[in-house]
């Protein structure tokens, strides 16, 4: 958790023009009717496209429960009608790996959407 909130705090110092927030539960990142009640005063709350995993364990729990719930057809680990952004990050990760990896996700997502 130590890592994640390092990077929050490296994102927040380089001002990015996106929305952001720290840690969230997932199903007020993802859906806007739980952000009202969960976190009424983010900006990113309910409209999250990019998770940030606090470690590999996790990570990978959920994009295995992406990959085999959200499956449609095929081998793709999108959720069904989108094209989702992936990326991941080895446990030796840095902070500023962290907060680079994360905004090249958000830069390609916002080129799919």
């Amino acid at each position: 958790m130590e890592r994640v909130r390092q990077a929050l705090e490296h994102l927040a110092r380089r001002r990015p023009d996106f929305a952001f927030d720290g840690e969230l539960q997932t199903d007020a990142a993802l859906v806007a009717q739980v952000a009202a009640r969960k976190a009424p005063g983010s900006r990113a709350a309910g409209r999250a496209n990019v998770l940030v995993f606090p470690d590999l364990d996790s990570g990978n729990i959920g994009y295995k429960l992406v990959q085999r719930l959200g499956r449609v057809g095929g081998d793709r680990a999108d959720p069904p009608g989108t094209r989702a952004t992936v990326a991941d990050l080895s446990r030796g990760a840095t902070a500023d790996d962290i907060v680079d990896t994360a905004a090249v996700a958000v830069l390609q997502a916002g080129e799919r959407s």
